[in-house]
């Protein structure tokens, strides 16, 4: 393995790292909104909304990431409906990041304790502040090694974008070999960053874990 070539790739693959963490961040943040919304709306007694929302976690849960993404950047402009590598990507990483978060938060507010739920009624609360000052407050405690983990799979995740030509790490480690021919060099760089990253933000979760875990 060159070093010289090693030095070379790294600020490259490096800016596609940017791009990665820019994507991850923006896809967990909307996903997390959608999920929100989602996981509200399957326990809600009515019956349209519990089906438009488990709909919506059955079809994005139920096929693959890079079929959804060769939807909305091959698929839709076919039909007038056009969008950049980065909109694609970003919308479609959240979109089936809301599928997962919607069960996670889903799951979360279902271990809450229903006395909380019972006493938040007695109180006088209404449906959404009784999730908004009681509920998932609570709700987000428990379910953070989960975030964590999704977040983690998002990240990695980001790869597959490459498929619909948005650069990140691997598709810059993928122009790279093909400008370069030396496989092992870019790959080992895309390697390493993801396991950095990974290990970085895995790290800050943990540490806010246990910070919350005091309380």
């Amino acid at each position: 393995m060159d070093i010289n070539v090693l030095k070379e790739m790294l600020p490259i693959i490096a800016k596609g790292g940017i791009i990665t963490i820019e994507l991850t961040i923006l896809s967990l943040l909307v996903g997390s909104i959608l999920g929100i919304t989602i996981a509200l709306s399957k326990l809600v007694k009515n019956k349209v909304i519990f089906t438009i929302a488990s709909l919506y976690t059955w079809l994005f849960r139920g096929t693959p990431l890079i079929l959804q993404l060769f939807v909305l950047y091959f698929g839709l402009p076919s039909i007038g409906i056009k969008f950049t590598p980065f909109q694609a990507a970003a919308l479609g990483l959240s979109l089936n990041s809301g599928a997962y978060m919607a069960e996670i938060i889903r799951g979360g507010i279902l271990s809450v304790d229903k006395g909380q739920f019972e006493a938040c009624k007695a109180l006088g609360f209404n449906y959404f502040d009784t999730m908004r000052r009681v509920i998932l407050p609570q709700t987000i405690r428990i379910i953070i090694p989960s975030i964590g983990n999704e977040f983690i799979t998002l990240l990695k995740d980001t790869s597959i974008v490459s498929t619909i030509t948005m650069v990140e790490i691997m598709r810059s480690a993928q122009q790279l070999y093909a400008s370069s021919f030396k496989p092992m060099e870019a790959f080992f760089i895309a390697g390493c960053l993801y396991l950095f990253l990974t290990t970085i933000f895995t790290t800050i979760f943990s540490v806010y874990e246990k910070k919350l875990a005091k309380y």
